[in-house]
C-alpha cells in the first residue's frame, strides 16, 4: 500500500509546508512509500484524491484544514482506499470528535501505523461531508470568518470570534421549512445544524451527542432569537450545555430536507454554497478512517 500526502500549502496560514520535512522523515523510518503533492488552488485537493484513489487502493491524509479535508473526501468518498487527517488548519474541528492528540509527531506516527475504521458520512444536495453542515446564522458567520481570516492583523482563531460579533446585530432569522424523517418542522429559524461530528467554528461543541458511527445524523435547531440572546447562546455552545435555552431543540434523523424561498447559505465543512432546497442523508460505515 502507498501513502499519499495532500498538503494544502495555505492552510495555517501557509504554515503548513513547515510539516513537509517530518512526514519524509517519518515515512523513511517506517520504510513506506509514499508521495507528496501540494494544491495548487481551490478544488485541487480533490482531483488529487480521485486521480490516485481511481487507480489503486492507498492510504491518503489530508494535511490542511477542515476545507482541505472535505475536498480529498470528496475526491476518493466512493473508492476503496482508507483515509486520514493531519490537522494544520485554523480550525481543525472534526479531529476534536477523533481524540485529544495535538502533537502534529504523535498524530502522524499513529495514522501511519494504526488500522482503519468505517465511520459514517454525510451527503449534502451530492456532495458528501464528514463533519458538521449548517444553514442560516452560523453559515453566515463562517462566510464573513473566511474573509476575515485573509487579513494579516487577525488571528485564525480569533476570526471566529469576531465575526460572530459581525454578523449576529445584522442577522435576520429565515422561514424554513425543514422535513427530518417523519416530523416537519415551519418557523423563523436561526439555525439549523446536521452534524456527523460534534465540533465546528474553531471548537464549538453544537451537537454535543453526534456520534461518528451511529447512523444518525445529530440535528441542532435554534429558533429565531434577540441578537442579546444570540450573544448570550454562544458561551454554552462552546460548551456543548446550549440544550438548556429554550431555543434550543435536538434531534436524530437520517434524512433532511430544508427548504426557503430565498437562497440561503450552507456551510459544509467550512465550504460554502447558496441554494434554496438542501437535500441532507446519512450514508452508514461510508469511509475507511484511521484514527489517531
Amino acid at each position: 500500500m502507498r501513502h499519499l500526502f495532500i498538503i494544502n500549502p495555505k492552510a495555517g496560514k501557509g504554515k503548513t509546508k513547515d510539516i513537509i520535512p517530518l512526514i519524509e522523515k517519518i515515512c523513511r523510518k517506517e520504510a513506506i512509500d509514499y508521495i507528496i503533492e501540494i494544491t495548487e488552488r481551490v478544488g485541487h485537493a480533490k482531483e488529487i484524491a480521485e486521480s490516485y484513489t481511481s487507480k489503486e487502493f492507498m492510504r491518503v491524509y489530508s494535511v490542511g484544514g477542515d476545507g482541505t479535508l472535505n475536498e480529498v473526501l470528496n475526491g476518493m468518498a466512493e473508492s476503496d482506499s482508507c483515509l486520514a487527517v493531519i490537522p494544520c488548519g485554523s480550525g481543525n474541528d472534526f479531529v476534536r470528535s477523533l481524540t485529544d492528540k495535538e502533537n502534529i509527531e504523535e498524530i502522524l506516527n499513529a495514522s501511519i501505523k494504526r488500522e482503519f475504521e468505517l465511520l459514517d458520512l454525510g451527503k449534502c444536495n451530492n456532495k458528501y461531508f464528514i463533519n458538521i453542515a449548517s444553514v442560516g446564522l452560523d453559515a453566515e458567520i463562517v462566510y464573513n470568518a473566511i474573509k476575515l481570516k485573509r487579513l494579516p492583523l487577525i488571528p485564525s482563531k480569533f476570526a471566529y470570534l469576531l465575526s460572530i460579533f459581525t454578523t449576529v446585530f445584522g442577522y435576520k432569522s429565515k422561514n424554513l421549512n425543514i422535513q427530518l424523517d417523519d416530523v416537519n418542522i415551519f418557523e423563523k429559524t436561526l439555525l439549523t445544524a446536521v452534524a456527523n461530528g460534534k465540533y465546528y467554528g474553531g471548537g464549538m461543541k453544537v451537537a454535543p451527542r453526534a456520534e461518528l458511527c451511529d447512523g444518525n445524523l445529530e440535528i441542532c435547531h435554534v429558533k429565531e432569537a434577540s441578537p442579546l440572546k444570540i450573544i448570550r447562546l454562544f458561551p454554552k455552545l462552546i460548551k456543548g450545555i446550549h440544550d438548556t435555552i429554550k431555543e434550543v431543540t435536538f434531534y436524530k434523523a437520517k434524512k433532511i430536507r430544508i427548504q426557503c424561498q430565498e437562497e440561503i447559505s450552507v456551510n459544509i465543512d467550512g465550504e460554502l454554497f447558496r441554494a434554496k432546497d438542501i437535500s441532507l442523508e446519512i450514508v452508514p460505515k461510508a469511509i475507511k478512517f484511521v484514527i489517531p
